[in-house]
């Protein structure tokens, strides 16, 4: 089955799809993205992407090319002609096509390029990975210093997820100045004792939509959160950890390093945030 994709207002058969090779994403990865889950038909904490899309154009000086509505429309549509259950919505935006290739910033009425299309991801609810956990790695922390913009610069988690592979694990934590950052494409958190420790906010990691709603689940909980700095060493010594993200939820992380974390199982405290987090998120899905 051909899936139908979204561009610049087109609704195409992928193979038909294009964008110039003039695009200013393609040339200067000068583009934003999102990614909204889809359980149940649904998408899960649409309007925290949607402000998300709005605060990465504007940290960018980049027009925002739609509104909530239409582009709530735009994913509606592409789940429903996709028959998407359970997958994933992938949103594009780039400062467009100037038609020609230059560091400056092209003129200001240069259209933006929106693109959107699904990915079909059956058992995303049910994960086998949430039942045995995940294995990290950890790798030095190379990216750019904004890293709170969701932008279409992904080649250093590409290469992190790669180094992974490469050593027989899942996923790789980044580390910088002796402090774990985050994941690849995730935010990262250790538990220790009755607290849930993980990074705070600033231009050093992405401001996760998933990680947004997991922390204040765990708050309403009565769950003890502390935002701050932990080492790779604290994280080998913590009782278990975890990642959010919005194409993983809330996934147990089980060794770090070649090292078990805890019992080497996934913990209680993800099991639970992880099912919290898809009962609440699934009643609130539009």
């Amino acid at each position: 089955m051909t899936r139908t994709v979204y561009v610049n207002g087109a609704y195409l058969p992928e193979h038909e799809a294009t964008v110039s090779i003039f695009d200013r994403g393609f040339l200067m990865a000068d583009g934003v993205y999102e990614v909204t889950s889809v359980l149940d038909g649904k998408l899960i904490d649409f309007d925290g992407h949607y402000a998300r899309l709005e605060r990465s154009l504007n940290e960018l000086d980049m027009g925002n090319p739609t509104t909530y509505d239409d582009l709530l429309e735009v994913h509606r549509k592409l789940v429903a002609e996709n028959g998407i259950i359970e997958g994933m919505v992938y949103l594009q935006v780039t400062r467009g096509n100037p038609g020609d290739r230059d560091f400056a910033f092209p003129p200001e009425d240069t259209v933006p390029t929106i693109v959107l299309f699904t990915q079909n991801k059956p058992g995303l609810a049910n994960s086998p990975a949430a039942k045995k956990g995940m294995k990290v790695i950890s790798i030095e922390d190379q990216r750019w210093a904004r890293r709170d913009i969701k932008t279409v610069q992904l080649l250093a988690p590409s290469l992190g997820k790669m180094a992974a592979k490469a050593a027989g694990a899942d996923d790789a934590w980044m580390v910088e100045d002796g402090y774990v950052t985050e994941g690849t494409s995730n935010n990262a958190y250790i538990v220790k004792g009755n607290t849930i420790i993980t990074r705070a906010l600033s231009n050093d990691i992405l401001h996760g939509i998933t990680r947004a709603a997991v922390l204040r689940f765990a708050a309403e909980a009565q769950m003890k959160v502390e935002e701050r700095n932990f080492t790779i060493d604290e994280a080998k010594e913590a009782d278990e950890a975890f990642i959010t993200s919005a194409s993983t939820f809330v996934m147990p992380v089980v060794e770090l390093d070649g090292a078990a974390i805890g019992s080497g199982t996934p913990g209680s405290v993800a099991a639970r945030l992880r099912e919290i987090y898809l009962e609440e998120s699934l009643k609130a899905a539009i």
